[in-house]
């Protein structure tokens, strides 16, 4: 008989403490899912940032074997997490292989989405999910009913790591062609098919693509991944359960591949008529070289992040278009960032509206809802303080010129990761305000959209209606 002032030896009083820790921690967070699911989505998403942070930041992680800065460890942690790409270190010299796998890790995990990420635990230590939880992943995602949530989060997961397999199957034979060992060459063709597919930028050889020139094998299936990427899994989804029959296709998706095929033509366009003549970037290279250049910058303005040119030497009137793309971003549920392409087609929609005098916003025979109008006025106007408010810090602790401080600010917000060198510059309160500005750009959109959609609300009593004067 066991004695009452003894621990049974089956059960050792430090196992079952912490055991008991574990237990609490894990209903604690399946609890929060449940009840607030767009906070929990953003604590798991911080607390990923941290742990990455971390790991960076220990010894084995750089080249040279000492430990990296706290400012530089956690810009490179945050922006991988955010799929961002913008780096104050360089990725191919400064970290080892293990810390450029804590990076790849970090990229997959971020590009996977903070709601993927929460759901999925969520479901991991409940092993159900609640009602806010579902209508969170409904709106974040896109599913057409609450029951398909879970067959959701499974193709979210099954496609994204189909393309990016896909893409390293095309990837790998080429770079260890060029490169001089082998595995090198493995090592780099999923670095960038896990990259480009995520819209992070990050780039693991010297050089980056730049150094493989006008090479086709390369840059084509790179630019191919970015581009899907940026649609977003509500398109993904629409397209495999209706293929190509237009006629079925969401609303939601007949928007997003307009509008993105729209920016990638001004893009490609804008780019090449501003750049054609500079010696800096493309002006000493021949027609079809200018083309191509033109349509690779306009796929990765808006959050690709690669970059075949010195972003620096692009004339201001190039920066300044940029900027614009890169606010827009790309598809909602995207690992694309900016304010995404459905909410500039719903404001642009409206405007056409109000010119014509039509009380409702119609697109392909469908009505938009008022709050749907609301919910996109609310994430630009986020998006634009964000901007705003970053950029007046930066201000305080660089003497860079507006445009170049604007291009940097809008690229962490929007999760570009196209750089103009400013992030290398900083100092580490600039570091440290460009992270909080890039986990504030990927879950800040996304989660007020999230978070006001499934907290509606609907009052029992009206109040005299009254217009105020605008304009």
């Amino acid at each position: 008989m066991t004695s009452p002032f003894r621990p049974s030896s089956a059960a050792p009083l430090g196992t079952g403490l912490s055991r008991s820790f574990g237990q609490r921690v894990a209903l604690w967070i399946g609890d929060a899912a449940k009840k607030t699911p767009a906070r929990t989505a953003a604590l798991v998403f911080i607390l990923a940032a941290v742990l990455f942070t971390i790991l960076l930041s220990l010894p084995a992680a750089s080249a040279d074997g000492r430990p990296t800065p706290l400012h530089d460890a956690m810009f490179t942690a945050v922006s991988a997490v955010t799929v961002t790409g913008l780096v104050t270190v360089d990725t191919a010299t400064h970290w080892s292989f293990f810390g450029q796998a804590i990076i790849l890790v970090a990229i997959q995990t971020g590009g996977l989405g903070i709601v993927t990420i929460a759901l999925l635990l969520a479901r991991a230590v409940s092993r159900r999910l609640g009602v806010k939880s579902k209508v969170f992943a409904q709106q974040s995602i896109g599913s057409s009913g609450l029951g398909e949530v879970g067959s959701l989060l499974r193709i979210v997961v099954l496609t994204t790591l189909t393309i990016e397999a896909a893409l390293a199957v095309v990837l790998v034979p080429r770079f260890m062609i060029v490169d001089e060992k082998w595995w090198e060459g493995l090592w780099h063709g999923v670095f960038y098919a896990v990259s480009a597919f995520n819209n992070a930028g990050f780039a693991s050889n010297i050089g980056g693509l730049a150094a493989y020139g006008p090479d086709l094998w390369t840059l084509v299936p790179i630019m191919i991944g970015v581009f899907v990427g940026s649609f977003g899994f509500p398109v993904f989804l629409t397209i495999i359960t209706h293929r190509f029959t237009r006629a079925r296709w969401t609303l939601h998706t007949k928007l997003t591949l307009s509008v993105t095929t729209m920016l990638l033509v001004a893009g490609a366009v804008a780019w090449g008529a501003l750049e054609w003549n500079n010696t800096g970037t493309v002006g000493e290279l021949g027609v079809g070289d200018k083309i191509f250049h033109a349509l690779f910058s306009s796929v990765m303005m808006r959050s690709g992040g690669f970059a075949l040119t010195d972003t620096g030497e692009s004339l201001p009137a190039t920066l300044l278009a940029t900027d614009a793309l890169m606010f827009v971003g790309g598809g909602s549920a995207s690992t694309a960032g900016g304010i995404k392409v459905a909410t500039i087609a719903v404001l642009f929609l409206a405007i056409v509206a109000e010119a014509r005098g039509d009380k409702h916003v119609r697109a392909a025979n469908r009505t938009i809802p008022d709050a749907t109008l609301r919910l996109a006025i609310s994430v630009t106007f986020l998006g634009a303080t964000l901007v705003l408010s970053a950029t007046a810090l930066l201000m305080l602790v660089t003497d860079a010129p507006l445009d170049r401080i604007l291009f940097e600010v809008i690229s962490a917000f929007a999760t570009c990761g196209l750089s103009v060198g400013l992030s290398e510059e900083l100092h580490p309160f600039g570091k440290y305000v460009l992270s909080a500005l890039m986990v504030a750009g990927r879950i800040g959109p996304a989660g007020l959209a999230a978070a006001l959609a499934v907290r509606q609300r609907t009052l029992l009593y009206d109040v005299p209606e009254e217009r105020p004067i605008i304009g």
